[in-house]
C-alpha cells in the first residue's frame, strides 16, 4: 500500500530540494576551483553581467547564487541600489557572507522567494535551473518581479535531442534540460515575454558544456 505522503508532488519536492541542499552544503568549497569558475560557469555570468547592465536594473537578485561569486561581481562591477543572493544550503551561504558584506544573502527556495511582489527589477539564475520546479520557479520570478523588470536564466539545454531527454521530465520539472522553444513555453506560460534568447558563448573546446541564455520581460 503506497502512503499519501509518498505520492504528494510537494512532499517529493521537498525530499528533492533536501537532497540537493545536503549536496551543496557539503561540495560548496570545491565550487570555487578556478579550473570551474572560469571555464564551466564564467561564460555564463558574462552573458548576465551584459544583461544588467543594458537593463539598467537597480534591484537583482541571484537565485541559487551558491558561493556567492555572481552576485558578489554584480555588486562589485554594476553597483545596483541592492543585491540579494539567495540559496537553500547553508554551506553555501556561509561561503558567500565571507565573499561579501555588501549583498544581502538569504535562505529560501526558487519557488518561494523571500521578496514582496514586485519588489525587484532582475532576478537572475545561472547553472541551477535544472534542479527548480522549473514551472513554479518562473511564476515566482514573474511575483516578485515590478512591470518591466527581468528574468535572465542560463541553463543547460542539450543542442539535440538525447535519448535520456524525455526520461528526464516528470511531473515536477516538465522540462529537466529544457530545449529552446521548451524555454520560451516556460517563460511565456508564466507571463513572461522572451525578449532574447542565445546559446551561451564559450569557447570550441568547452562546448561540450551547452547552454541556453533565455531572457523574459515582465510586461508593464
Amino acid at each position: 500500500m503506497t502512503s499519501s505522503s509518498a505520492a504528494d508532488p510537494t512532499v517529493q519536492r521537498r525530499g528533492l530540494n533536501t537532497a540537493i541542499t545536503r549536496f551543496w552544503s557539503f561540495a560548496a568549497p570545491l565550487y570555487d576551483t578556478d579550473f570551474l569558475q572560469r571555464w564551466v560557469y564564467r561564460p555564463a555570468h558574462d552573458e548576465v553581467i551584459a544583461q544588467l547592465h543594458s537593463h539598467g536594473a537597480a534591484k537583482v537578485a541571484d537565485i541559487a547564487c551558491g558561493t556567492g561569486i555572481l552576485a558578489d561581481r554584480i555588486e562589485r562591477d554594476l553597483r545596483p541600489a541592492a543585491v540579494y543572493g539567495v540559496d537553500m544550503s547553508d554551506g553555501m551561504l556561509e561561503e558567500a557572507r565571507a565573499r561579501s558584506a555588501r549583498v544581502q544573502w538569504l535562505k529560501g527556495p526558487a519557488e518561494q522567494l523571500p521578496f514582496d511582489d514586485s519588489a525587484l527589477d532582475a532576478v537572475v539564475t545561472t547553472s541551477a535551473f535544472h534542479f527548480f520546479d522549473q514551472p513554479a520557479a518562473l511564476r515566482e520570478f514573474h511575483r516578485v518581479l515590478a512591470p518591466g523588470g527581468v528574468a535572465a536564466v542560463t541553463t543547460m539545454s542539450p543542442r539535440q535531442p538525447l535519448p535520456f531527454h524525455r526520461l528526464s521530465a516528470n511531473r515536477l520539472t516538465p522540462a529537466h534540460n529544457p530545449s529552446p522553444a521548451e524555454m520560451r513555453a516556460l517563460f511565456e506560460r508564466a507571463g513572461l515575454t522572451v525578449s532574447e534568447q542565445h546559446r551561451v558563448h564559450r569557447p570550441t573546446w568547452t562546448k561540450l558544456v551547452s547552454d541556453l541564455l533565455t531572457v523574459g520581460v515582465k510586461p508593464a
